[in-house]
């Protein structure tokens, strides 16, 4: 047997999950999400005097989202931007169900918790967005099975209305910010 000499090191192997334990992501309210290209690849646009101009990709990446509540019905989509390696978008669940506070979650679930679909999820909601868009691109590119985004997601619950106004600003202002970011690709403005 050929060894490479890289054992597996669970410390070190081990992904740990960056969600909330014991949160329910079916829960009514707004998320603020994350989602990356593969090896933080620019495919999706530039960045042109702080305005995003999107690819042929990037355009796919908008129709997807926006066709987000044509397939999920409970989900509003509100901010959102695509950048050349990147989308932010803020995605608020809304439960049909009697009573509920816009934007205020609690910091965990009980086993009253009526329970939903897993494809009410953010993760399923985020799984099935990032499929769409890979299937169509690698159908453009030619290259089916490659993959097109980081695996995994960034994700944060938004627990009040101060909270959703400060992430609307940061993803407004995203475009402009553009050269700060750890990724950026050296383009020009």
């Amino acid at each position: 047997m050929f060894d490479t000499g890289n054992r597996y090191d669970p410390d070190r192997h081990h992904r740990r999950s960056i969600r909330l334990k014991g949160y329910d992501y079916a829960h009514e309210g707004a998320y603020f999400v994350t989602i990356c290209v593969f090896e933080h690849e620019c495919l999706l646009g530039e960045v042109v005097n702080g305005v995003v101009e999107l690819s042929e990709f990037g355009s796919v990446v908008e129709r997807e989202w926006l066709h987000t509540p044509d397939i999920r019905p409970q989900v509003d989509l509100d901010y959102f931007v695509i950048m050349p390696n990147h989308i932010h978008g803020i995605l608020v669940i809304n439960d049909d169900g009697p009573v509920g506070a816009y934007c205020n979650t609690p910091l965990q679930t009980t086993d009253q918790t009526r329970l939903q679909s897993p494809s009410q999820t953010v993760g399923a909601m985020v799984r099935g967005f990032k499929a769409a868009v890979t299937k169509r691109v690698n159908i453009m590119r030619e290259s089916p099975g490659a993959p097109f985004w980081q695996r995994n997601y960034y994700e944060h619950i938004i627990r009040n209305e101060q909270s959703l106004y400060t992430i609307r600003h940061y993803v407004a202002t995203n475009p402009a910010r553009w050269a700060e970011d750890r990724y950026y690709g050296g383009q020009k403005d």
